[in-house]
């Protein structure tokens, strides 16, 4: 996965573009109970071996009959039923009916459903609507899945409806691809553990809650390893070990220029990085690289900025070696709200709200940029990219919106 960046710094696109070429999933699987695979990542194609449903069966309560048999009037004689489970032994002739349920299999001979609402029943006498045609209010063997489809493929993330899809092909088991493992530490002298007295000069550790947080949404199995001093060999001696049972070191602080910025100098120590400057804003100095055949990933110290990084750049990279297919979240085109000044040269990440007006989505923008306001994130439902050629944004210009329902599981 080498890539000399030197110091130039490089785009998103970039980016991803060489995380898309070099990084394969770690391809280590297990066999999990169908309750425990969701929101796992499927390591094999699921091949249907009946079909769904496995017989005919009506759509709805009412009425099963022979259309060829119909009398004009509509009057048919009912001569039994059936229900789901208990089907109906028999054969449904010419002017003969069966009162049917939802589910239930279809008997033979009958080849449309009236349904119970639009029939009149006096006794044994049933009066349906002449106006059906064949295969009305029923379902066909096979109509949901045909026996031998392929119904799930490997790098597919799995969610509640491929659960039950999973079960409906009979499976009680999905191979997986593993969790992946990761490492996080927070790194700076002054950063403190939240609950302890702030000396002058401190803060509260909030990255590292923030990072571990957004790693287990994505079912990554996280271990803290708390907070590191502005010492390299301290730092040296934590990403080695942490390289010996982990898959993914992930990292906040230390990889600028700053004297106290050992991280990005202990991994070229251990490893090698890839790269360590993006055209971004917030989120300048974030660093991509390896220490020992693991994957290394230093976010930036700002809080926003750390956020930011990780789902445009972290997370994509993790769901591929997750086994995960499809990456790129979902943005959406909205208008301008706000007025902003700025440089063209870095694509501008604005914290956003979206309202509707008359169809129209429209991008309202927190006041303040600073990437050091995490509150910001709390109050925002997602980001607005602003393109890196483009200069001040005028109400009503047009841009992309991603939410952070796409970027935060």
């Amino acid at each position: 996965m080498a890539y000399d960046a030197g110091d130039t710094m490089i785009s998103v696109e970039q980016a991803l573009a060489l995380l898309e070429s070099r990084v394969q999933p770690l391809g280590l699987t297990e066999v999990v109970a169908l309750p425990d695979a969701l929101g796992r990542v499927l390591a094999e194609d699921v091949v249907s071996p009946l079909d769904v449903p496995a017989f005919a069966n009506s759509a709805m309560d009412g009425y099963a009959f022979a259309l060829a048999g119909l009398p004009a009037d509509g009057r048919l004689r009912r001569v039994g039923r059936s229900a789901a489970g208990h089907p109906f032994d028999g054969v449904v002739g010419a002017g003969e009916c069966i009162r049917i349920l939802t589910g239930a299999m279809m008997p033979q001979g009958a080849d449309c459903v009236a349904m119970q609402e639009d029939c009149s029943v006096d006794g044994d006498v049933v009066t349906v609507p002449t106006s059906l045609k064949p295969g009305a209010n029923w379902r066909h063997a096979g109509e949901d899945v045909a026996h031998g489809a392929t119904v799930l493929y490997t790098g597919s993330r799995l969610r509640p409806q491929e659960i039950g899809l999973a079960a409906a092909v009979g499976r009680t088991a999905l191979r997986v691809y593993r969790p992946l493992r990761a490492a996080v530490f927070s790194t700076g002298d002054e950063i403190n553990p939240p609950g302890s007295p702030l000396p002058p000069g401190g803060i509260y550790d909030s990255n590292r809650f923030t990072a571990g947080a957004l790693l287990r949404a994505l079912g990554i199995e996280v271990t803290d390893l708390g907070i590191l001093a502005d010492d390299r060999a301290a730092i040296i001696a934590a990403l080695d070990k942490a390289a010996l049972d982990h898959d993914v070191i992930l990292t906040s602080g230390g990889v600028s220029v700053g004297d106290e910025d050992h991280v990005k100098a202990a991994v070229e120590t251990l490893g090698a990085l890839h790269f360590w400057r993006l055209a971004i804003k917030p989120g300048k100095p974030v660093a991509l690289g390896e220490i020992k055949g693991r994957t290394f990933i230093g976010l930036p110290g700002n809080p926003v900025a750390v956020m930011v990084c990780f789902m445009l750049l972290a997370r994509p990279l993790l769901l591929r070696l997750m086994g995960l297919r499809q990456c790129a979240p979902l943005m959406v085109p909205v208008r301008a709200d706000f007025s902003f000044r700025r440089k063209p040269g870095r694509r501008e990440w604005l914290r956003a709200r979206v309202v509707n007006r008359d169809g129209q989505l429209w991008a309202e923008k927190f006041p303040v940029e600073s990437s050091g306001v995490l509150s910001s994130m709390v109050w925002a439902e997602g980001l607005v990219a602003v393109p890196e050629d483009m200069g001040d944004v005028a109400p009503g210009a047009l841009l992309d919106f991603v939410s952070f329902a796409e970027v935060l599981r």
